[in-house]
């Protein structure tokens, strides 16, 4: 009997935070291609269209976005594009070639105002411009049918790129006093873990029993467990901080989302309800506290 070829996974944004940490962690699934933003440029239909058609994977993830959310509310027509309309672009292309397509959308898709975790079936209202343009991704996803996995994840960071680990590291280097907004929470969701997540949930749908009908496509939460603030995050990264004597600030000033004006209304709940991811997948999600801590070992290790 002849062994079955390895499933090829196609990677939009292997650059990005989590697409980098995808490349990885899917490479234990079958081969992982990763073409260039010039090759799949989602803001150009044509380069999707034609990237798909000549590689035919059996799997894509879509790690590719526009994420600068104040900088989205004056680039309403990039965002758009990027985050709105390439996701269903994808989606016909896959349905086409019966391949499975994973797109991450976010907690923004939300307007906060409840006071519990948010479940997927619970009504989106988003606040932003880059809010609104995920949600049109989620919707032009699950119009085209076919076979989806839809991810929505929360407050994304890592060791690399440009996120808030990263910046309260540099910041509290470069200064005395760093005021952080303390009445928004969420929770930190580290890129690694959900690249992982990815590859666990994909291994269930790709070695079902079955062959992929669509029956097991849906959208699912997907972040850390626990809760905190963005002050509690900014504290956390602080004290766990691998090289404490380069710190210049070692206690953060915690402030109001109004003493924090920015460009983007903000969600004051980011929270997100995981128990369908879970107990559909059978995978725990740890608190992101311990998803932090081995993040802050790692960089002590490795700088």
């Amino acid at each position: 009997m002849t062994r079955p070829r390895d499933p090829q996974i196609l990677v939009t944004g292997a650059t990005g935070q989590v697409g980098g940490q995808l490349l990885r962690e899917l490479a234990v699934l079958g081969r992982v291609v990763a073409p260039s933003r010039a090759e799949v440029d989602l803001a150009q239909p044509d380069t999707i269209i034609r990237a798909m058609r000549a590689a035919r994977p059996n799997v894509i993830v879509n790690a590719g976005a526009y994420t600068a959310v104040d900088q989205a509310e004056s680039n309403v027509d990039l965002c758009t594009r990027i985050n709105g309309e390439a996701p269903g672009v994808l989606a016909d292309e896959a349905a086409a070639i019966g391949a499975w397509l994973v797109h991450y959308s976010t907690d923004y898709v939300f307007d906060g105002r409840s006071d519990v975790p948010y479940r997927e079936n619970d009504a989106p209202s988003p606040l932003n411009v880059y809010g609104a343009s995920k949600l049109a991704g989620e919707r032009a996803i699950e119009e085209r049918g076919g076979s989806y996995l839809i991810f929505r994840t929360s407050w994304v960071y890592g060791a690399s790129g440009t996120n808030f680990l990263r910046t309260i590291r540099r910041l509290s280097r470069e200064r005395s006093e760093l005021r952080i907004v303390a009445d928004q929470i969420g929770a930190p969701t580290w890129s690694r873990m959900i690249a992982a997540a990815t590859a666990h949930a994909l291994r269930s749908v790709l070695h079902a029993a079955k062959s992929p009908s669509g029956d097991e496509s849906g959208l699912y939460h997907l972040t850390a467990s626990g809760s905190g603030s963005w002050f509690d995050f900014a504290q956390a990264i602080i004290d766990g901080d691998p090289h404490p004597t380069e710190l210049r600030c070692r206690h953060a000033v915690p402030i109001a989302t109004d003493q924090y004006p920015t460009a983007a209304q903000r969600p004051r709940n980011s929270l997100l309800d995981t128990r369908r991811f879970r107990e559909r997948f059978h995978l725990s999600l740890p608190d992101w506290r311990e998803q932090l801590a081995l993040v802050l070992a790692d960089l002590r290790t490795n700088n």
